[in-house]
């Protein structure tokens, strides 16, 4: 969790690894006097809090309170899918921090339960579309695998039956249950995916405002396509959604930056990830952060106060 704070005088960097760069904050610090906005973070598939790290420090700044769980039991890999927990338990995963965080009488009075809201990049837009009511049909998500479609997420079997989206060789019903959390009052989705498979009608209910934000240079390796941002902007109400594309971002720019040797630690450790280091071959991560924060700052302030 991150929050403002006064001058402690003692510092650390979180978030930091060999590849990536990390947040300098203070820990244990005291909070600042009042009640402030909640802004929970859900990271992509595979990934982790460290992935949205930056945003927590652009939100703080701010005057946010910003917590991020991990979302269990996720892998990258084919091989690893045993280790996976259906999807439904994301939107769980959010809705039980959220518990957590308005019990702990530590924080009574430190968090204003009428400002709360979600950002979610990747599958963690998806997991903050859910949170709003919208509902994820398994059958309309194999649509297009059944269609031989090359999209990646129809390329490991194994991962689509862990995950919920097959039970048996059929679309599982489970993943069209409502797991809204009405305490969650906006939502931002940061290059969101897989999304297909979200219900419009469902969509055209939402009543709560949505920033969808998009890369515009995709990554054909993962399952989040530029079409699925806009699919979800499509079909949400006009009149409380806001859709951006930024042009020279792509899929991972969403996340924090990395070093100058990132790409080669990356690809080092994990063969063929290296492109989690790569933007759109225009401006560098730091500027389009830049970007990012400020739609993402300027939706919220006006949503949120």
């Amino acid at each position: 969790m991150w929050y403002p704070s006064a001058p402690s005088g003692k510092t650390e960097t979180v978030g930091e690894n060999a590849a990536f760069y990390g947040l300098e904050v203070q820990p244990d610090a005291s909070f600042l006097a009042g009640s402030r906005p909640l802004v929970l973070l859900s990271h992509g598939f595979g990934g982790s809090w460290r992935n949205l790290n930056w945003i927590a420090g652009e939100l703080v700044q701010q005057g946010y309170i910003v917590a991020a769980p991990d979302h269990a039991g996720e892998s990258f890999t084919e091989e690893n899918a045993m280790e996976i927990v259906p999807l439904w338990e994301r939107p769980r995963d959010i809705s039980r921090t959220l518990t957590a965080l308005l019990d702990n009488d530590q924080l009574a009075g430190k968090i204003d339960r009428a400002r709360i809201a979600v950002i979610g990049h990747s599958l963690g837009g998806w997991t903050a579309m859910e949170l709003t009511g919208a509902r994820y049909s398994a059958d309309l998500a194999l649509k297009d695998c059944n269609a031989e479609k090359v999209l990646p997420q129809c390329k490991a079997p194994r991962l689509l039956a862990k995950v919920g989206i097959v039970n048996g060789g059929k679309a599982d019903p489970r993943l069209s249950m409502d797991l809204r959390d009405a305490r969650i009052l906006a939502v931002i989705a940061l290059d969101a995916g897989p999304a297909a498979g979200f219900l419009p009608e469902t969509l055209k209910r939402v009543d709560v405002p949505v920033l969808v934000l998009a890369a515009g240079v995709e990554t054909p390796e993962i399952a989040a396509l530029k079409a699925d941002s806009e699919y979800i902007a499509r079909n949400l109400p006009k009149a409380t959604t806001v859709y951006r594309e930024i042009p020279d971002a792509s899929h991972f720019s969403f996340m924090q930056t990395c070093k100058p040797n990132g790409e080669k630690i990356v690809e080092e450790l994990s063969p063929g990830e290296g492109f989690v280091c790569r933007d759109g071959g225009g401006r560098d991560r730091l500027a389009i952060h830049r970007q990012i924060a400020e739609a993402i700052v300027g939706f919220l302030n006006v949503e949120m106060h």
